[in-house]
């Protein structure tokens, strides 16, 4: 569903009938999930008044902000205890990237946070955090390349627990979501974390890059089960990413989308707003 994908479906229908099987596919190749082309379709069917490309674009986007969640759960500190954040998905979402602009996000709202470079597989990944870590004033623990994540996690949480940090945000290596050793390491890392807080980790995020379209509705499904996912970051909302995925993750798995990626700066990162997000559609 590319940022326009309203626009394009009066393009497309304004002016002549609409081929209901034509319609169909147009929904589906948007990453809208069948389950949520086949509501929108039937409610259309249902409606008595003639079918026109401006009751299609009404319908669809009544349906899609009742299924988005209306309200965001902002990210609040605990009174006495670091509130620990594990930043899962797969290579290539912006994962790293999400977790440093999160942390900035959190400390331009006066939190303090500290930030956990979990990932020691990948070339450059640590690197790669300790540079954000340095451009948004935020410490960060570390470890050597192929050091253990589990035990990474469980030595920043006491960090952020010794410095009273409100937030520990642990960015872990990006992994497919169809290799199974490598999802089991990320249920180590939460036992891990559960050692030190038996309620740790207190969100998952899943980065989901919003090109991927309907393969990002199977990396949810698989990294739920493994994770307990709460809540999606959308990264490459732009101009040219899409957004339908996120639409169907949503309604078929009932996972949120809690943050937006829209860019490269570091300000190009917010909490996830359901009206906003439909609007760009238009």
């Amino acid at each position: 569903m590319a940022f326009g994908f309203f626009k394009n479906i009066i393009q497309k229908f304004t002016g002549r009938a609409v081929d209901w099987d034509e319609l169909e596919e147009t929904l589906i190749r948007s990453d809208l999930g069948v389950p949520m082309t086949m509501r929108i379709l039937k409610l259309l069917q249902e409606r008595p008044d003639k079918l026109t490309a401006e009751r299609i674009v009404e319908v669809a986007s009544e349906e899609i902000i009742k299924v988005l969640p209306r309200d965001v759960s902002m990210l609040r500190p605990f009174p006495s205890k670091p509130k620990v954040i594990l930043v899962v998905g797969v290579n290539g979402t912006g994962k790293t990237t999400s977790t440093a602009k999160l942390a900035y996000l959190l400390k331009k709202k006066g939190h303090s946070v500290l930030l956990a470079a979990a990932d020691t597989f990948r070339a450059g990944a640590i690197e790669q955090l300790e540079i954000w870590a340095q451009r948004i004033d935020c410490e960060l623990i570390k470890g050597q390349y192929n050091a253990d994540p589990a035990a990474i996690c469980h030595d920043a949480y006491r960090a952020a627990e010794a410095r009273n940090a409100e937030f520990l945000i642990c960015d872990t290596a990006g992994r497919l979501h169809n290799k199974a050793n490598l999802m089991q390491e990320l249920a180590k890392v939460r036992r891990s974390l559960s050692r030190t807080d038996v309620t740790a980790p207190h969100e998952v995020f899943l980065v989901v890059d919003a090109t991927t379209g309907g393969n990002a509705l199977n990396q949810a499904r698989e990294f739920k089960e493994v994770t307990g996912l709460t809540g999606l970051i959308a990264t490459k909302l732009d101009g040219s990413g899409k957004g339908g995925c996120v639409i169907s993750i949503q309604h078929e798995l009932g996972i949120a989308p809690r943050f937006t990626g829209t860019g490269e700066k570091l300000e190009d990162f917010d909490f996830f707003d359901s009206r906003r997000f439909v609007e760009q559609m238009l």
